[in-house]
């Protein structure tokens, strides 16, 4: 059975989107998941499951935790060589700016189009920066991210698509614990 990470968008943020992870594993598991593995509050989730599609996935894990939560919680379905190869190239990606600077990747519900990468790229008199890496996205912010322009509602309009960012960091550790062979 193909394992699947999914990371889910927006949980655990203010009092009224609260998804404790001992029970969303055991949701999950009762609804026919197995090996079901999170990775610290931020909805990031690993599991096993019959269905090979990561939009079928995606759509279970949804309309679960739709019916399970009373609120929409897009989620964003990789493999763990999906996963793998896209934190290799990041890591092979020189940086825009110098030491201090924070990097994060938005993990893309569906394809960016090519006018909307332009759009993402564009910021370049700015303290933050934006390149596609497939159908992900890599942002560097020279700074705080909760004072960033390039993040939130803003990246997920110039994307066209609900995004969810984690940091480098958070990206690298679900790799090595999840993806690494």
């Amino acid at each position: 059975m193909p394992r699947h990470l999914a990371f889910l968008r927006a949980v655990n943020l203010g009092a009224t989107r609260k998804v404790p992870m001992a029970q969303l594993r055991q949701r999950l598991t009762d609804a026919g998941f197995e090996d079901v593995e999170t990775h610290i509050q931020t909805g990031n989730v690993a599991l096993t499951s019959r269905m090979r599609s990561a939009a079928k996935v995606e759509s279970a894990v949804e309309e679960l935790l739709g019916e399970w939560c009373g609120f929409e919680v897009p989620t964003m379905v990789r493999s763990p060589a999906e996963l793998h190869a896209l934190r290799a190239e990041i890591d092979s990606t020189p940086t825009f700016f110098g030491p201090g600077s924070r990097r994060y990747v938005a993990f893309a519900k569906t394809e960016v189009s090519p006018s909307a990468r332009d759009a993402l790229t564009a910021y370049e008199d700015s303290p933050e920066r934006c390149r596609p890496m497939g159908r992900d996205l890599l942002l560097e912010i020279d700074g705080d991210f909760h004072t960033a322009r390039l993040t939130g509602a803003r990246l997920e309009k110039l994307a066209g698509t609900p995004l969810t960012a984690r940091d480098l960091k958070v990206v690298r550790a679900i790799d090595e614990k999840w993806s690494t062979p």
